[in-house]
């Protein structure tokens, strides 16, 4: 038998979760880049439809400087900003919104949309998310950084940082990431020359991966792995994994805590938000509680599933 549907959240569970009503803003901008996610914004008419609702929409075009226009937006007068496009990109737009504490919307239009999954989007319904730039609900939810860079959904080093580089990442992830961790820890190539202390006060001085996130992962539930409950509890999630046969303790190990700093002898590759990116040492990790003003479709269930699972009716899996 099938599971049962999922149950929407009432007013009051999203009242719970922090959502409260938004006045409609003025002049709201909506950023949408047609390649993202194998021209998926393009295929749902996303920024037409954005148009017929009176939201001026940008369709980025190749070389464009995202966050310069952003802030030429901004400038201008927009009142809310919205993305419609993968993660990287929603994090460069919610780094202006959140510099000049005005609304972001996400409109989930990249390949994976982490970050709507987290928030409460529903990531299938385009058109309704827009209707968050016309009103919807608003809450605060914290912003992470390292070394100055904002991110929404995570930093990854190590074998998947190495990964994201690799220019066979977008079409066949896993594979990609096996044949790193082969490269990466295989007989012939030492581990990258990461370390950092742990919450116990431990040195780790072989590192394989390690992954900082905007608020940890539910990553004591694996029914609905892979999402973060909350999105405000001012907190990193921080996963780290020993190379093989080199920690005398559990290879890996998860906790939480508002800033971080991993040392390592030259510049490090890292995948933020998904997006290749070098990093210079010491990597500095910090979390920016409620930093970010962020606004949902009141249609849309409101918060991740690691968070909605005790909901009635919600499946499981």
């Amino acid at each position: 038998m099938p599971p049962a549907p999922a149950m929407s959240p009432s007013k009051h569970q999203l009242s719970g979760w922090g959502w409260r009503p938004a006045d409609p803003p003025r002049r709201p901008v909506l950023f949408v880049n047609p390649r993202s996610g194998g021209g998926k914004a393009a295929r749902a008419g996303v920024a037409e439809q954005a148009r017929a609702m009176g939201i001026e929409a940008i369709i980025l075009a190749p070389g464009q400087n995202l966050a310069a226009l952003v802030h030429q937006a901004v400038a201008a007068g927009a009142d809310a900003l919205g993305m419609a496009g993968g993660d990287g990109s929603l994090a460069v737009v919610a780094t202006v919104a959140a510099a000049h504490g005005i609304p972001f919307v996400c409109v989930p239009a990249g390949t994976r949309n982490h970050f709507a999954l987290d928030v409460g989007v529903d990531r299938h319904d385009l058109p309704g998310a827009l209707d968050a730039l016309t009103g919807g609900l608003e809450r605060q939810i914290d912003m992470a950084e390292v070394n100055g860079r904002a991110f929404v959904n995570n930093v990854s080093l190590g074998i998947y940082g190495e990964a994201v580089r690799s220019p066979a990442y977008r079409d066949a992830k896993v594979r990609t990431l096996l044949q790193t961790a082969d490269e990466v820890m295989g007989p012939s190539t030492e581990a990258p020359a990461l370390r950092l202390a742990d919450d116990l006060g431990r040195e780790h001085r072989h590192l394989a991966v390690v992954l900082v996130s905007n608020n940890p992962y539910a990553l004591d539930r694996p029914l609905v792995g892979g999402t973060r409950p909350a999105l405000d509890s001012g907190q990193l999630g921080i996963v780290v994994l020993d190379a093989p046969g080199d920690s005398r303790h559990s290879p890996g190990r998860a906790w939480t805590a508002p800033r971080l700093e991993v040392n390592a002898p030259a510049p490090v590759h890292a995948g933020v938000d998904g997006e290749a990116v070098d990093l210079n040492p010491p990597l500095r990790f910090a979390i920016q509680p409620t930093a970010l003003r962020v606004r949902i479709c009141s249609r849309h269930p409101g918060a991740s599933p690691s968070a909605r699972r005790h909901l009635p009716g919600y499946p499981p899996a």
